[in-house]
């Protein structure tokens, strides 16, 4: 599975008072932390006001690089700051995020036609985040139809059928994955993502249910997820399902990733 590293946000509340502290150690410890757990893409969120989420990213940017080679996820509910910030990555990395909303896709599709950017792609638009798996559906269509005319293939589109949150809407995970069947029955090949630790905002104990969530959308197909790849409890879901799915021979990767510390007894 591909695992998109989620630790450097602003919006988490320990990261943001590293950025505003400026404490570059904290930063390049969480990227080099996330990438020896695996992290395919590090996530570099500011979280901060728009007046200085420009320099904020940049400086995150160059710390991350500086301390790892791992491609970054470019993230901002901006397009335009994402689009500003594309040119000071080293390296092809992910997009994080468009969506139906107005705009996004016709300022970021244009600055990544062409290249080898990949984009983590949201079913909602201007109405917001659908509960329905035919809406969600309907949007990850125009998305993918859209993202095509501009030769960006299936091969470079993460699909987020943005999950809502239990709290709230009981059937949350079955509209996300009746959105992932349709969309995946129309689109053989496709590739998902989540944002997964939404699904427990507002419930005790938020691990239990990340954690189950994690395994029925590995169950269903998901190819990727945006979590900690430092926390044990996400390493030794991945890592199980994945064997007991019967994608990881002998368990090699589990035994090592247990072997390692990722999960288990310390």
């Amino acid at each position: 599975m591909i695992i998109i590293g989620e630790k450097i946000n602003g919006f988490i509340k320990r990261t943001m008072e590293a950025i505003e502290a400026k404490d570059e150690a904290y930063i390049k410890e969480l990227a080099v932390k996330q990438t020896a757990g695996g992290a395919d893409y590090i996530d570099v969120c500011a979280g901060t006001m728009p007046d200085v989420e420009r320099d904020t990213m940049e400086w995150l940017m160059n710390l991350v690089q500086d301390a790892v080679d791992t491609p970054l996820s470019v993230d901002s509910s901006d397009p335009q700051v994402i689009v500003d910030m594309l040119p000071l990555a080293k390296k092809p990395g992910l997009v994080n995020s468009i969506s139906k909303e107005a705009g996004k896709t016709e300022l970021v599709f244009p600055a990544i036609e062409g290249t080898e950017w990949k984009v983590v792609a949201l079913t909602c638009n201007n109405e917001g985040i659908p509960n329905d798996a035919e809406t969600k559906f309907e949007i990850g269509k125009q998305i993918i139809e859209e993202a095509a005319s501009y030769g960006i293939g299936l091969d470079r589109i993460f699909i987020d059928p943005c999950v809502t949150t239990l709290a709230t809407t009981q059937d949350c995970l079955i509209s996300f994955i009746g959105a992932m069947r349709l969309l995946r029955e129309a689109y053989p090949g496709v590739q998902f993502t989540s944002g997964l630790s939404n699904i427990s905002f507002g419930m005790p104990y938020r691990k239990a249910i990340n954690m189950q969530f994690l395994a029925l959308a590995l169950y269903e197909g998901m190819d990727s997820a945006i979590i900690d790849p430092m926390s044990a409890d996400m390493q030794a879901v991945l890592h199980s399902v994945e064997a007991l799915l019967g994608k990881d021979d002998y368990c090699m990767n589990y035994l090592s990733a247990f072997r390692e510390g990722l999960f288990g007894a310390k």
